[in-house]
């Protein structure tokens, strides 16, 4: 997806270029870190205040 960005002159960039076929790795990869965090039994004491 392309999009245009207002940036302040001097402000450095960092780019990565993913290759298409090694895109639903990364994805895969970065879910497995989520659900690690996010969906964990530690954080059921915190339910009842929801």
């Amino acid at each position: 997806m392309l999009e245009s960005v207002q940036l302040p002159e001097g402000t450095r960039v960092l780019v990565t270029l993913l290759p298409d076929d090694e895109t639903e790795f990364w994805l895969q990869a970065s879910q497995t870190s989520l659900d690690a965090v996010w969906d964990n039994a530690e954080d059921d004491v915190y339910d009842p205040i929801l």
